[in-house]
């Protein structure tokens, strides 16, 4: 009997597809075996998250591998699964609330420097009734205003300007969320005071229950909010008033304890980097706070990082829809407690600050690169788009921007403090108007133009 004819025209192009694709995994493993180290580099950098890389050519592929990673969730068919999303379904254009595909756009907005801008500040102190006095430097008595002149300009482009009204647009009808700690309540209520500047007092309210805050603009049906979870998951310093506590337990697995309460936002901003650090090591309850007998076990610092912020992967991955929300993390923000860092005297710091540091390499002891390494190393196998808001860089010059001690006190201060203010200066929160309306340029920047 004689075999079935078969198609010569198909098979050939089986053959040619065959040697295509066989010709094709060659040319990939040998390059990556050529070129591993720099690879390896490359992707370790391209979340862009700050280290400080060798050459300037780093910092060049790194702008192109982040810009690369994140238009990645700008093409027409993400090929990406989803907890019951049909994969064919997920067809974008571009991202959520994007205005500009960012194709075109080939810069890294985190590597620049501080330029001095005589248009600034974007709003006075007195004009934002929303900053809570521990951020009102002016009405404290500070007697400088230098820094609230400083303007971020990236090396290679410029930033959007901030826009109100287009955000207050882009937010009708919707809820845009910041969750983590103090800093990230710094950033909210500079969100806020860019909004109000286009909102009469009248059409607007700010409410708080408990963790939550909301700030609602009336006219647009929006709300911006803030949610204090200083771990993300719940720990034993969640009273959002009373959280002061040198004991710090977190609870493993209880993202949800809080996560309830994030469900349905549009746009969230997550942070948290400060409360983590205690020491190199760390207390994880296994069980519940309500048990009598608890179960605590002490792990690295970067072990329990790691934790939370695969919980908050998880999170994200199960509750935010990337066809209509957005998801931002923003990295630690730099404190700057020891002038010996940047060549100042051996006990100061940032008191009496009133300049920035000029070294463009300089990273102080306060942030952990092994914290970015596992902020990189998570959200690299994240099928969600986050976007990375890589504040720590820019940040660090800024030793003049802090509060310092020109504050709301909370409790007297003592003749002995009083003889010395570098005891209680507070070099970890930032003045309003300053620094924290540049990181919200940012992320308008990259919520509109990815």
């Amino acid at each position: 009997m004689k075999p079935l004819p078969f198609s010569s025209s198909s098979s050939v192009r089986n053959v040619h597809l065959f040697h295509y694709l066989l010709s094709l995994l060659a040319f990939v493993v040998l390059v990556t075996i050529l070129y591993w180290e720099d690879i390896s580099c490359n992707v370790f950098y391209s979340l862009d998250l700050g280290y400080n890389p060798p050459t300037q050519n780093i910092h060049s592929a790194l702008s192109k591998l982040t810009t690369v990673y994140l238009n990645t969730y700008s093409m027409i068919s993400l090929n990406l699964s989803f907890p019951g999303v049909d994969r064919g379904e997920i067809k974008l254009t571009k991202l959520p609330f994007a205005i500009e595909d960012g194709v075109t756009q080939r810069c890294n907005l985190f590597n620049g420097r501080w330029v001095w801008d005589e248009g600034r500040p974007l709003y006075e102190e007195p004009e934002c009734p929303y900053i809570q006095p521990q951020l009102t430097c002016q009405e404290h008595g500070r007697p400088d205003k230098d820094y609230q002149k400083w303007r971020w300009q990236p090396h290679h482009c410029s930033l959007p300007r901030f826009n109100a009204t287009l955000m207050l647009e882009s937010l009708r009808g919707k809820r845009m969320m910041f969750v983590g700690d103090s800093l990230n309540r710094g950033q909210f209520v500079s969100m806020v005071c860019l909004l109000q500047t286009v909102i009469s007092q009248n059409a607007s309210s700010m409410e708080t229950f408990g963790s939550l805050s909301v700030f609602t603009a009336k006219d647009y049906n929006a709300t911006i909010e803030f949610y204090w979870a200083p771990f993300l998951l719940e720990s034993n310093s969640d009273d959002a008033i009373v959280h002061r506590i040198s004991d710090r337990v977190v609870r493993k697995g209880s993202i949800n304890k809080h996560g309830k309460h994030w469900k349905g936002a549009d746009i969230i901003v997550f942070n948290t980097y400060l409360w983590w650090m205690t020491g190199l090591k760390f207390k994880i309850l296994q069980g519940s706070f309500d048990d009598d007998d608890k179960e605590i076990v002490e792990v690295s610092t970067e072990e329990a990082y790691r934790m939370a912020m695969n919980s908050m992967l998880r999170w994200v991955t199960k509750n935010m829809d990337p066809r209509i929300t957005r998801v931002f993390f923003t990295t630690m923000s730099p404190s700057h407690g020891k002038s010996v860092d940047w060549g100042g005297e051996l006990k100061g710091n940032c008191y009496n600050e009133t300049t920035m540091i000029q070294d463009p390499s300089y990273w102080g002891s306060d942030c952990r690169k092994s914290i970015m390494q596992v902020i990189e190393q998570v959200l690299r196998n994240s099928h969600i788009p986050i976007t990375i808001l890589n504040i720590t860089q820019l940040s660090s010059y800024r030793k003049d921007a802090h509060t310092s001690i020109y504050k709301k006190q909370w409790s007297p201060l003592t003749p002995k403090q009083l003889a010395d203010p570098v005891s209680y200066a507070d070099c970890v929160h930032w003045c309003l108007p300053g620094l924290q309306d540049t990181w919200n340029e940012l992320l308008f920047a990259k919520l509109f133009y990815p």
